[in-house]
This record gives structure tokens, C-alpha cells and sequence, in this order.
């Protein structure tokens, strides 16, 4: 049932590590509502199993888990293309963050965030969670502070009321201050995933594993997932 003591808000919940934290946010301060996309990626359905397993740790009863079939239809991203290899973080010439890898999915988040809204929308909610990094991140153009300030002109414009807002509260952090908050928050890290190419156990060495890991490390935390034993984690 709706809290009638907190204001609503809709929360983009991946699975992963971060969307967890940024729940975990949103259903300490609002009554909140949890949407999960598949969308074709080689591990959707660990992550759905992630979301509905975030969701009955944080309490978010109402959840909408939705189907978007052009990623896997255009390609073009290591996440939705089995003829593209996700790539380790160890590999000869990659770094972290230096270029947009070939996991980026063209366009994803806006996507995503279209259908936040309109359910935002329809449940009368005025905030629209997303966890999305800056610091310490694959370097995804998409998860860039322009990108939602300009997106929330784009909502200001084209929706009834125009009193939606998108809010990012992790974008400016680092990934070991990430953990941190989410150890204070009580975030169900145990129940999230984020690795890019596996669904028994994580590989430890895509770009998302090894961010992960250091973080953990950096925090003086042990992350509780299970990984193949070629984790790497002194890149």
C-alpha cells in the first residue's frame, strides 16, 4: 500500500550495485516505486532475479518489470550482440574510462528514463531515481551530469504538469564511496549484480567486475558475490 507520509518516486533498479544504493535512497526518503528493463543483455535474467530479490529486501512493493526489444534488434554494444566479445579489463590496450568501450548501448538510458517518467506520470510521482556514475565508470556518455540537466528540460517541456525531476544523488561519487554509503544504508549488496557476461558466478574481470571489486577493496569491505577465481583487482 502507498505511504501517505512520503511523497512518491520511481526508481530505475537494474540489479546492480549502484541502482541498489540509489533505492535503497529512494525507498528511505519517498514511497517508492521500482522499474526494471530488460533489454536483450547477456545477463538479464540474473538481473531480474537481482531486482525482484532488491525489491523484497527494501520493501518496494510496487514494481513494474518491462520488455525493450530494439537493443537486441540494432546491436551494436558487446551487452546485446553475441558477435561483439565483452572485453577484459586487462586486455592490451584498454583502459578504464579512457574511450567509450564497446559496452555502451547507444542511446539506453534515455530510454530507460522514458519509461520512468510516463510511469511517474501515471502514479502521480515527482521524482525519477537513476543511478547513474560519472567517477570511476566505463565512461558512458550517457551517465553524464549534462546529460541529465539537459534531460530534465526535455521532461520540463513535454510532460502535463513538467514537475517531474530526474535526480542522480550517486553521479559525483567514487565507487568506494558508493560501497561506503550503501554499508550505511543497510543496501542488500549480497542480492545485486553487475557483471557483463555472466549469470552463475561473476567473471572478476569485465570493466564492471573490476570497478567493483577495488571498490570494495578500497572500502575495507568484502563484496559477497560469487567470482570465477581470475578475478582481477590491482588494475
Amino acid at each position: 500500500m502507498p505511504d501517505p507520509n512520503k511523497p512518491r518516486a520511481v526508481v530505475l533498479l537494474s540489479g546492480g550495485m549502484d541502482s541498489c544504493v540509489c533505492a535503497a535512497l529512494a525507498a528511505r526518503d519517498h514511497d517508492a516505486a521500482a522499474l526494471h528493463v530488460s533489454y536483450g543483455q547477456r545477463t538479464e535474467d540474473r538481473e531480474r532475479q537481482s531486482f525482484l530479490a532488491v525489491c523484497e529486501r527494501l520493501r518496494i512493493q510496487n514494481k513494474l518489470l518491462v520488455r525493450n526489444e530494439i537493443f537486441r534488434a540494432i546491436g551494436g554494444s558487446a551487452l546485446t550482440d553475441d558477435n561483439i566479445a565483452v572485453p577484459t579489463a586487462d586486455a592490451p590496450g584498454h583502459a578504464i574510462g579512457r574511450d567509450i568501450p564497446v559496452t555502451y548501448v547507444p542511446f539506453r538510458n534515455a530510454h530507460f528514463l522514458a519509461a520512468a517518467v510516463s510511469w511517474a506520470e501515471v502514479l502521480g510521482a515527482e521524482k525519477v531515481y537513476i543511478g547513474a556514475v560519472e567517477q570511476d565508470s566505463s565512461g558512458y556518455p550517457d551517465c553524464r551530469p549534462a546529460y541529465y540537466e539537459a534531460f530534465n528540460r526535455v521532461i520540463k517541456a513535454g510532460t502535463k504538469e513538467g514537475t517531474i525531476e530526474i535526480v542522480t544523488p550517486l553521479i559525483h561519487l567514487r565507487k568506494t564511496e558508493i560501497v561506503r554509503l550503501g554499508l550505511e544504508l543497510g543496501a542488500p549488496f549480497d542480492l545485486t549484480w553487475s557483471c557483463y557476461s555472466r549469470q552463475d558466478q561473476a567473471c572478476g574481470v569485465c570493466d564492471s567486475c573490476v570497478l567493483r571489486l577495488q571498490a570494495f577493496a578500497a572500502a575495507g569491505a568484502r563484496d559477497p558475490i560469487p567470482y570465477m577465481e581470475t578475478s582481477i583487482v590491482d588494475l
